[in-house]
């Protein structure tokens, strides 16, 4: 009895996958044609197009042009995609989403301060610089995701800088919005100087410190947010 076609893609999907395990291939190491795996695995070439789509659309392999198909970097943007959904389809809130934020953020801070190189440390500080000058929605929103996303990387951790930036999109949505909801020069620059302090406590490589301005950041300026907008 011939098997479903979704069973066919499933198992050469996972076919793909296996070779790149079993053959410790690293970010951008070539794999075999989609018509060298189809014969191995005796299957149609339309059944391994659909695979390598599957598994590219994962990013899991990069399929170019005229070339052959390379085994795939991580991508916080496949994880985005699924976060986003997930809210847009109230499968969580966003209350869940900055409560998981909070959780990831408050390690990242912590780990930058310890693992930093001067070039992040500047681009930190630079980000709230930016933060305490702007006016400009578009420009503000930028650097306070620049700001947020360099420490992350600034931890050494490349899947903490892919989750931070699986958030992206719901930033720019939420960072508009908190600002917006400050509606003082005070609440302004209280948010202001909260950003600064989390970029002092990494340039000094104060980890502690570093911790506990990002857990004040979060308490006041995000929990803010949905205070007002839940009020």
């Amino acid at each position: 009895m011939e098997q479903p076609k979704g069973t066919l893609v499933q198992t050469a999907t996972e076919a793909v996958c296996e070779h790149i395990r079993s053959n410790q291939l690293k970010v951008g190491d070539e794999i075999p044609s989609e018509g060298q795996f189809a014969l191995q695995l005796g299957v149609s070439r339309p059944v391994m197009r659909e695979a390598f789509h599957a598994l590219a659309a994962l990013k899991m392999i990069d399929v170019g042009n005229g070339r052959r198909a390379r085994v795939g970097a991580i991508d916080g943007s496949v994880m985005a995609a699924s976060i986003g959904h997930a809210v847009n389809t109230a499968q969580v809130s966003l209350a869940d989403v900055w409560d998981v934020r909070r959780t990831l953020e408050l390690r990242t801070a912590e780990l930058a301060a310890r693992n930093r190189t001067e070039a992040q440390a500047a681009a930190i500080m630079a980000a709230a610089h930016t933060l305490e000058v702007c006016r400009d929605e578009t420009t503000r929103t930028a650097a306070d995701t620049a700001f947020h996303q360099t420490i992350a990387l600034a931890s050494g951790n490349q899947l903490f800088f892919q989750i931070v930036r699986s958030f992206e999109q719901m930033m720019h949505i939420a960072i508009p919005q908190a600002w917006a909801g400050r509606t003082t020069d005070q609440e302004r620059q209280e948010s202001v100087e909260l950003h600064h302090e989390v970029a002092r406590a990494i340039a000094e490589r104060d980890d502690e410190l570093a911790r506990a301005a990002m857990e004040s950041h979060f308490a006041r300026s995000i929990g803010d947010l949905f205070h007002k907008t839940t009020a």
